[in-house]
Order: C-alpha cells, then sequence, then structure tokens
C-alpha cells in the first residue's frame, strides 16, 4: 500500500485501522528513514570510489592536465580542492617496543631472567656463545641492573647489563645474530682542598671538615710509616689536603685520589705527593723524591691500646717477670691482621704460648711473628707469599693470654728489635732516571700546598 494513500484514507470507516495507526506511522517512519539514509550512504560510496581511484591515479597532475570526463563529472566545489583521503596514523617501530629494567636477586641467573620475561633460550644461548664479551654474564651479581628491549612479538632486540654507573655491556640484534660493546662512562673530575687543626683525634678533625671516612684512612696510610696515630698525635696537630674527587651528571658518585698532603705532627712537617710513572705505578713521595712508604708497616692492626711494650715486664700469666720480646696490641676479637711487609710465611699452626701463630720471612735479615690470632685467612697459608698489608689472620686470644690482643714481634737477623722504635728501611726513591718528569709532574701540588699553608698563617693572624 503507498503510504501517502495510506495517511489520506478515511479511518472513522475502519475504526480497527484507526486504533493501530499511532504505532504503524511509528514503525513505518522507522523503517523508510533506515531504507533512505541506507541508500544515501550507498550511492555515496558508490560515486565516491572513482574519484579517490582517480584522483591517486593522477595525483601530481595539473587542473588542465585532469580527464575531461572527471571534470565534467564532479562538482564545481570539488574540482577546485583535492579530494580528502583520511588514513589511521602509522605505528612506528619504536611504538611498538617494549622496554623493562630489574635488578638482580640473589640467586639469580641471567637464564632465570629471561624465563621471567619468556624470552626465547636460543637467543640466551647465541648471546652466552659471543664468548669473551659477554662472558661476564655468567656471573651477574645482586644489585646489577638489567634493561630489556624488545619487539611487539617479544623478541629481544638489545640488553644491557649495568654493573654500576660508570661500566655497562649492550648486546644488541645485528643481521646474523647479536653483537656486544663493552660501554665506559668518564666521570669528570675535580680538585678539592681542606685543611683542619686537630683539637682529640685525626678522625674526628676530618669528621669536623666534612671529610670522607675513606679519605682520612687514606691520609693516616700515607703518613703511617713516620707517624704513628695512635701514640704520637697532639692536640694543636695540623693538616692539609688537595685531593680529587668524581662526578657524573653532576653528582658525586666516589672520592678520587689524595693528590698533595702535609702533616704537621707535634711541630714537624711530613708532606707528600702523588707522582704517577709513565707504566702507570703511582706512589706517594717526599718533594726530593723519596719514597713515603717504608718496607714495613709500623703498626699491623687497628688498636685500641698498647696494652704490654717491649722490654721486661711481669708476666700476668706465668706471675713472673720475664722479657716480653714484641709489643701487644689490644684490639677486638676478629680484628683484621695485617702483614708488615711483603714476604713468605715461613711458619702457620700453634706455637706454645704464643698460640695460633704466624711467621713471615722478609728476604734474609728481616722477620715478624703474628700470635694468639684466633682464626687465619686461609688464603695466606704455609709458604705463600704475602703483600704488605694483606691480611693473614685475626685477633683472638689463644695461648697464654689473659684478653683478645695481638702480639707482634720485629726481628732483624733473629733478634729482637723494638717495634716501635726500630728504624724501619726505605723504599725505592724516585729513580734516577725519572727524576725530571718527577719534578715537573709535581712541582704545582707543592705550590698549592704553599697556598694552603699560607692560608692558614693569615687566619691565625686574624684571629
Amino acid at each position: 500500500m503507498d503510504y501517502r494513500s495510506f495517511i489520506k484514507r478515511d479511518y472513522k470507516s475502519h475504526e480497527p485501522d484507526q486504533r493501530r495507526l499511532p504505532k504503524y506511522l511509528s514503525w513505518r517512519r522507522r523503517h523508510i528513514v533506515a531504507f533512505a539514509v541506507s541508500v544515501s550512504l550507498g550511492a555515496l560510496l558508490i560515486t565516491a570510489a572513482p574519484f579517490e581511484a582517480e584522483a591517486t591515479r593522477h595525483e601530481g597532475l595539473g587542473a588542465d592536465d585532469m580527464p575531461i570526463t572527471q571534470s565534467l563529472a564532479l562538482p564545481q566545489a570539488q574540482k577546485d580542492s583535492k579530494p580528502s583521503i583520511v588514513r589511521a596514523p602509522a605505528i612506528t617501530p619504536a611504538e611498538q617496543e617494549t622496554t623493562a629494567q630489574t635488578k638482580v636477586k640473589r640467586g639469580d641467573t641471567l637464564a632465570a631472567i629471561f624465563a621471567r620475561y619468556k624470552l626465547s633460550a636460543t637467543e640466551l644461548h647465541n648471546i652466552m656463545a659471543l664468548g669473551k664479551p659477554t662472558r661476564d654474564l655468567r656471573y651477574i651479581k645482586p644489585g646489577d641492573k638489567i634493561h630489556l628491549r624488545r619487539d611487539a612479538d617479544g623478541k629481544l632486540l638489545e640488553l644491557t647489563h649495568e654493573k654500576n654507573r660508570l661500566e655497562s655491556l649492550r648486546v644488541t640484534r645485528a643481521e646474523n645474530g647479536f653483537q656486544a660493546k663493552q660501554i665506559r662512562r668518564q666521570p669528570e673530575t675535580r680538585i678539592t682542598y681542606a685543611t683542619s687543626k686537630i683539637d682529640n683525634s685525626l678522625f674526628e678533625a676530618g669528621q669536623k671538615n666534612g671529610l670522607p671516612q675513606a679519605i682520612i684512612m687514606e691520609l693516616a696510610g700515607i703518613f703511617g710509616w713516620d707517624i704513628d696515630f695512635a701514640l704520637d698525635i697532639r692536640q694543636g696537630d695540623e693538616f692539609r689536603l688537595v685531593y680529587e674527587e668524581q662526578f657524573l651528571d653532576g653528582e658525586k658518585i666516589r672520592n678520587g685520589n689524595i693528590l698533595a698532603a702535609e702533616f704537621v705532627n707535634q711541630g714537624r712537617s711530613y708532606r707528600a705527593v702523588r707522582y704517577q710513572a709513565k707504566n702507570g705505578r703511582a706512589d706517594y713521595y717526599t718533594p726530593s723524591g723519596q719514597n713515603m712508604r717504608k718496607t714495613f708497616l709500623r703498626s699491623p692492626v687497628d688498636f685500641r691500646r698498647i696494652s704490654s711494650r717491649f722490654g721486661k715486664r711481669h708476666h700476668p700469666v706465668l706471675n713472673r717477670m720475664r722479657l716480653h720480646k714484641g709489643v701487644d696490641y689490644a684490639a677486638a676479637r676478629g680484628t683484621p691482621i695485617r702483614a708488615t711487609g711483603d714476604g713468605k710465611i715461613i711458619f702457620r699452626g700453634r706455637k706454645g704460648g704464643y698460640g695460633k701463630t704466624v711467621i713471615i720471612q722478609h728476604g734474609s735479615q728481616y722477620s715478624t711473628l703474628y700470635a694468639h690470632m684466633s682464626s687465619y685467612n686461609r688464603k695466606a697459608g704455609n709458604g705463600s707469599k704475602v703483600k704488605q698489608g694483606q691480611i693473614i689472620g685475626y685477633v683472638g686470644a689463644t695461648g697464654r693470654a689473659t684478653g683478645p690482643h695481638l702480639h707482634y714481634e720485629f726481628r732483624v737477623h733473629g733478634a729482637h728489635r723494638n717495634p716501635l722504635t726500630v728504624k724501619l728501611p726505605n723504599a725505592a726513591s724516585i729513580n734516577k732516571t725519572l727524576k725530571a718528569d718527577f719534578l715537573e709532574q709535581t712541582r704545582g701540588l707543592i705550590a698549592q700546598l704553599d697556598g694552603l699553608q699560607r692560608i692558614n698563617v693569615a687566619l691565625a693572624e686574624t684571629r
């Protein structure tokens, strides 16, 4: 039935149709509107398709070059402007990639990390097959950082093993597998100065002036052959320092070397400058080129006090007078004991009243003895060679001892000498062939110490 004729009908003569009229009109309107919309859209798509195809085919042609048939078919508004083609934005490869970072946990292996991130075991095998460049990946440690970059399919594109802020290993995907490269960043080195007067101890004076603990300990190590920092320090002693600090991205990451230092102890001045030879070896020397380092350390242990000196004394266990052939250093149980010089361990074991003992032979003239140990360093066995400062054992109270301490003896050609007063031989001084280079390299450092000294004098005069 035609819709218009349906509307013009006399509905009064047809009562049933009159009741259904509102619903029928609503239903007819919805269907007619939907049909009209679909027909319009279809017609639009059919007419737009040839235009888009023609526009693509004739892209770059001027208005005069357009085909006549197309020019006649297009409305005037469309002839004056190019048809706009809406395309979805392309997804770049970078947007498809994903990155992840993980910190190595206790017990972690690279295989476990690959499994955790669902990476291919074959790719792990190919990375490790690179050999020496990726050998360190076998020994990742807790706290190390692993950075991963993957594509949209989860395939590994890049792996970075960050050992610390300066050193890392980067493995990247290449055409025929993977390639590895060591990355080393260079920190910025800045020169810092410090000067202080001692009221109680070197450690307190250093902390008061904001010196890092490591620099304080290094300062004590430089002058430790000439000054006993447990017994010789007096109020009013002073020190001056020129040292390095290293920065990365504007943030301090660590201390560098002490370049020059001066320590005034009981009115006597000691100076040291750092010199690095062309072979890379560095040491501290006096301004004239004498080595600050002696063949032997003055003290083998960080001690609280000297509980018994060299000479005759009343033995606390035997309860009679007896020659004490060494020095007793009272220290906490377990305190590390260090070899005072390079040499070879000729005895390690129990030795009567000495308890657990180590004896080191230093060349043909000198030997040292360390007694009452609680335990030994497993890496310093009988017959092994040791270096100055190497840990050989730990403080205890084995043998005839009333409490934890180290008994230390110093012998020259087998005869006992007082470790506190014996003259220690110097290490090798600057070679004559290096003397000119040494003076040239250290001249500026000595000038900086002189400048700090003048500043201290000027400040003292103004007070």
